[in-house]
């Protein structure tokens, strides 16, 4: 062997360079030095770029919006490099081969949504990390002229365990010869979990310190030369255009520049917001009367839904199917037990407005644009489509979002195509931005839905038959048509949640009764979860207190073949210390799911002396997320769930008469205030299953949970979310 590494030796280093990585399909890795352009693959961006400084930056495909994916993602890919996290830098992929850019678990995309970035990237970064190790590990062993067998990494280093020499990976980064042709890694190769060092520690968020200090940059921080501002007069029901345009006073507005018709809308272009904002308020527009929406009023749709759902010859799509519960309902049963609930459609109500900045070339073909996205890839084909021109024209900036709960999933190809055509249309950049109100009027909203559930006990009060009926339009067939028309009629944001695996019921039925939409519909945070989980879990109690049993004892029966369905219960259970809740309180139990992840919680309640609504004191929530890869930053995501869920079920509504949207702003859709929020405790449960997410797991136990408790306080059944009318009533 030659002489180990000396950092003096000439002919190992050079005196500046990079170096970086890039899991292909089919696990190769793709290896760039120092000169991008020049390398083999110049095309293929890395997960990972080493620099002489030791600095290791590490990349991330999903989005942020606020969940912190820019840390938990990079922390499994460090992991199996064994970089030293002091030293790591973060980087958002903005575009990129979906070969390797890609999450497995949103059909090939660039796609952040439904908890799926952990779940999705885990393996995937794993082995994107280990096989980067490896080209670390065979390029020093020929450099060294050693056996790569006696070269381990620890923390940013390469070290000879005979000689105990080391060598850093920034120092790797610079030599001559990096050795790219290594044996494939599988999964076998991957470290164990007692040799985990940075997978389950609580790291600190790579996003917390900008945003703590104000440095953050969302798209509306987005400020380009020669840049403009719009805002739209927005058609006020779905489906009208602008007939006629009075725009002479807008014109005269001072700062105004332009006044451009869109298909939807009417868009003032002014040098500043304020100024575009005063021009819109100027304007006179007549829009058309024909769009059929203009009959739809909320109240009655719920009505509708709500027949639909109790009308069992109303046709309907199975979901989940075990054994056959509509034979098995007896009708004729003591112990037959039926009940309807219904929910109304919510808002989003993210923080951060709405925002997407586009700046369109000379040539009209291509463009370059700043969004906040739960998708890069989608956002980047609604702005190709408006230009029509390909993809690779668009050189996209993904930005960090405040907030987002589903709201900008599908949102790019109404606003961020208006940004575009406008851009294209004055010939500058233009900042175009939604306010709050326009928001609001115009807001993608979780669908109303009924639902309606029939079982069936036997003598030992044992669920021997369940139906579960959800009637509700699809959300696909309108945010995203193109999944709906190969879904076979299944819709998976509405109906997950129903399937109730966990529960040893053999004979079971979930099902669709689908409906045509009255509102333009998305997914809310918890999608299916959050509305089905509180139907169901109200009727648990029912059934449980039909046949006089505690609401505890009746779940364990129900979840006896269910290792991690019973831990999650009996550890919120204990936390609770369930039942003996303090003099004018009640409990209330809710075991949920979302996709794997698994949680059970309790609300403590009160019913205010003064309003008569449910007021909740505390929330316990038992969650088994599989691998916790940043436990603190994954109760905290459970925290903000069981706030989000909370919120949702006091007294957010979004109604709508004659096909336009009621509610305006804060004042009249009424979040939960800071005074509001109860204490909260979240205990982890492990059980070693694969990361399965906590970003959504905490909206759908609150429904439940509060609705279960106040009945046992009041004998009320809040048969129909939001609660607050309804808890005053009784």
């Amino acid at each position: 062997m030659t002489p180990i590494f000396n950092p003096n030796r000439r002919g190992f280093l050079i005196g500046s360079g990079s170096l970086g990585f890039a899991l292909l399909a089919g696990g190769s890795v793709s290896i760039f030095g120092r000169n991008a352009i020049a390398a083999p693959h110049h095309d293929v961006n890395a997960w990972i770029t080493i620099t002489p400084d030791d600095t290791v930056t590490l990349r991330f495909a999903s989005t942020e919006m606020g969940q912190g994916v820019m840390t938990s993602l990079p922390m499994i890919l460090a992991e199996e490099f064994d970089a030293d996290w002091s030293k790591v830098t973060v980087e958002q992929i903005n575009q990129g081969p979906l070969e390797i850019y890609s999450n497995p678990k949103t059909g090939g995309i660039l796609f952040t949504a439904g908890s799926s970035s952990v779940e999705g990237y885990f393996t995937k970064l794993r082995l994107a990390g280990a096989h980067a190790r490896r080209i670390m590990l065979h390029s020093v062993a020929q450099a060294w002229n050693c056996p790569v067998s006696e070269l381990v990494t620890d923390a940013g280093t390469v070290i000879h365990r005979p000689s105990n020499q080391t060598i850093s990976y920034g120092q790797i980064a610079a030599l001559n010869d990096i050795v790219t042709d290594v044996p494939d890694i599988t999964e076998a190769d991957l470290k164990p979990r007692r040799d985990w060092r940075i997978i389950g520690q609580n790291v600190g968020r790579h996003d917390i310190p900008d945003k703590t200090r104000g440095e953050t940059k969302y798209s509306i921080d987005v400020r380009l030369p020669n840049m403009v501002y719009a805002t739209q007069l927005l058609a006020p029901v779905e489906g009208e255009t602008p007939v006629a345009i009075d725009d002479t006073a807008t014109r005269q507005t001072s700062g105004v520049l332009d006044v451009i018709s869109l298909e939807n809308s009417v868009v003032v272009v002014a040098d500043t917001l304020e100024s575009s904002l005063a021009g819109r308020d100027l304007l006179s527009v007549t829009w058309s009367e024909t769009s059929p929406f203009r009959a739809a009023n909320s109240d009655q749709e719920l009505a509708e839904l709500k027949s639909a759902a109790e009308d069992l010859s109303h046709p309907a799509t199975a979901w989940e199917r075990r054994g056959d519960a509509p034979a098995m309902l007896d009708r004729n049963s003591a112990n037959f037990i039926t009940a309807t609930y219904t929910t109304e459609h919510v808002y989003h109500a993210q923080m951060e407005p709405l925002c997407a900045v586009a700046n369109v070339d000379a040539d009209g073909t291509g463009a370059e644009v700043w969004l906040g996205t739960q998708s890069q890839t989608l956002s980047i084909m609604a702005a190709a489509q408006a230009l029509d021109t390909t993809p690779d024209k668009i050189r996209f900036n993904a930005m960090q979002m405040g907030g987002a709960f589903g709201r900008r999933t599908f949102f790019a190809r109404d606003l961020l195509k208006d940004a575009v055509l406008v851009s294209r249309s004055v010939k500058r950049p233009v900042k175009l931005i939604w306010t709050r109100e326009d928001d609001v009027k115009n807001a993608w909203l979780r669908p109303a839905t009924a639902h309606h559930l029939s079982a069936t006990l036997d003598a030992n009060g044992d669920v021997t038959a369940l139906r579960h009926r959800v009637a509700s339009p699809s959300i696909f067939k309108f945010a995203a048509p193109q999944r709906w028309a190969t879904a076979n009629g299944r819709d998976l944001l509405v109906k997950e949640g129903t399937e109730s695996t966990d529960y040893a019921i053999d004979d079971f039925l979930a099902e669709h009764v689908l409906m045509d939409r009255q509102s333009r519909v998305s997914a809310w945070r918890g999608i299916g979860w959050a509305i089905n989980c509180y139907a169901r879990e109200c009727f648990i109690d029912e059934l449980a207190l039909t046949v006089g049993k505690n609401p505890v004892d009746f779940r364990r029966r129900l979840l006896r073949n269910s290792q991690r369905g019973l831990a999650v219960l009996e550890e919120a259970v204990r936390m609770s210390n369930f039942g003996n809740a303090p003099a004018g309180r009640a409990h209330g139990l809710s075991f949920a799911g979302y996709k794997t992840t698994l949680g059970a919680g309790v609300a403590e309640v009160s019913k205010d002396p003064d309003t008569g609504f449910v007021r909740v004191h505390k929330f316990w929530a038992a969650v088994d997320p599989g691998i916790a890869i940043h436990p603190n930053n994954c109760i905290a995501q459970i925290e903000g769930g069981i706030i989000f869920g909370l919120s949702g079920l006091m007294r957010e509504r979004s109604s709508f008469t004659n096909g336009e949207i009621d509610q305006n702003n804060f004042y009249d859709y009424e979040p939960m205030r800071i005074d509001a929020v109860p204490e909260i405790e979240v205990s982890l449960v492990e059980s070693g299953a694969a990361p399965s997410g906590a970003g959504e797991i905490g909206v759908p136990m609150t429904g439940g949970a509060v609705a279960n408790a106040f009945r046992t306080l009041t004998d009320t059944k809040l048969l129909h979310m939001p609660f607050a009318t309804q808890s005053a009533q009784s």
